[in-house]
């Protein structure tokens, strides 16, 4: 069975974000469930709503996705509140608005939505996408997972050494591999709050970002001309699927990702899938992930962070360099000196994952800080970021 049905009613509210809130639901049996809601698809809902669910992902036990989900509210005969409804906020000049949405995307599903693309007809940065075809050497740093974000964020911004809402302008692009609407995920919420991301860009068919693009190559020449990018961060959304093959996994797309980067005439600057802790044999070390993705996949040359690890991690970090010797033949191995990015990372919050956290597994987190660094130590200009040793 796909789907699994439930009607429930809405206790309460637990949490809220743009875009999501996380409701409290009693279904019909008695049990209390956590579900999503997309504000952008129902608007907001409230305690004493009755609301159709989807529980399949909480029977499967799966991971980041195991709660259930809105699905449409279950009252009596009326369609659900408008996400927009009259006299709500006017839309933002820069963009269009949702009357002249373009952009059809989660498409041909009975949820699909239409939104105003920066790349389409009716777009105020049409005329612009129509000339770009260059990033002008912007760097882009590619990762398979979507926790390596904060990781990659945490030590740009610690190497900038700029207050919160300075320094290089950071825009992250959500590539549609795994969820696909943003709100979804809580680390994008928290580094749009604090300054960290200047904007965010979904491409394919995810949405919910400040601008949507028809493609990844759209959204990166979207990210330099249109979001104004110093460095863009290029990942997929929350909740990798994975399948235990060697090419079953949808971090694959992040050597496609590196190939459109350097289509477009940017830097890519790829993160390494690290792990000193995972369970598996094939993510512990250097994972098989990066190995196809980079050694496979990408068919264009890559400026790859090689961490170097010390003290606890010299061995791992042994491991690692012997893993991705072989990535050498096309790519370039950057090793990068790690100091004072153990602190940056201790100081950021909601570092996790698969389940573990900074003090779980420091060399994952270590791994994708190690490219953030690299990235802004490309960027032109005479002074290098401090302790970026490289």
């Amino acid at each position: 069975m796909s789907i699994e049905w439930a009607r429930a009613s809405i206790i309460e509210v637990a949490d809220a974000r743009p875009g999501l809130q996380e409701l409290v639901c009693r279904l019909e049996d008695g049990a209390e469930v956590l579900a999503v809601a997309y504000t952008e698809l129902f608007g907001r809902l409230a305690p004493g709503a009755e609301v159709w669910l989807n529980t399949r992902a909480l029977s499967l036990g799966l991971g980041t996705g195991g709660v259930a989900f809105v699905v449409a509210p279950a009252g009596p005969d009326r369609p659900p509140p408008s996400p927009t409804p009259p006299g709500g906020p006017a839309p933002d000049p820069g963009r269009a608005d949702e009357d002249s949405g373009f952009l059809v995307k989660a498409r041909y599903t009975p949820l699909q939505v239409v939104r105003p693309g920066v790349d389409s007809p009716h777009s105020a940065h049409h005329e612009l996408l129509q000339q770009a075809d260059s990033l002008e050497g912007m760097p882009v740093v590619v990762a398979d997972l979507h926790s390596s974000l904060p990781a990659i964020c945490a030590a740009i911004r610690h190497d900038a050494d700029a207050p919160r809402g300075a320094g290089p302008r950071l825009v992250y692009i959500m590539t549609d591999g795994a969820a696909l609407p943003i709100a979804f995920s809580r680390t994008v919420a928290r580094l749009v709050a604090d300054g960290t991301l200047a904007a965010t860009i979904t491409a394919g068919q995810a949405f919910g970002g400040d601008f949507e693009a028809v493609s990844l190559h759209s959204a990166l020449l979207a990210a330099r001309h249109v979001a104004k990018a110093d460095i863009a961060i290029c990942v997929q959304g929350p909740g990798n699927l994975g399948s235990d093959t060697p090419w079953g996994f949808s971090g694959v797309a992040a050597g496609d990702a590196v190939n459109a980067i350097a289509a477009l005439g940017g830097r890519p600057v790829g993160c390494l899938r690290v792990s000193g802790a995972d369970r598996r044999p094939r993510h512990r070390g250097l994972s098989h992930h990066s190995l196809i993705a980079y050694g496979r996949v990408a068919l264009a040359a890559a400026d790859l962070a090689l961490p170097i690890f010390t003290g606890d991690l010299a061995e791992l970090g042994r491991m690692v360099e012997a893993a991705a010797a072989p990535l050498a033949a096309r790519h370039r191995l950057a090793p990068v000196a790690l100091d004072g990015l153990a602190g940056a990372l201790g100081r950021t919050p909601g570092l996790s994952t698969m389940g573990r956290g900074f003090r779980d597994d420091p060399a994952a987190f270590l791994a994708a800080a190690a490219a953030g660094r690299l990235a802004l130590s490309l960027l032109p200009g005479p002074v290098r970021p401090p302790g970026s040793a490289l």
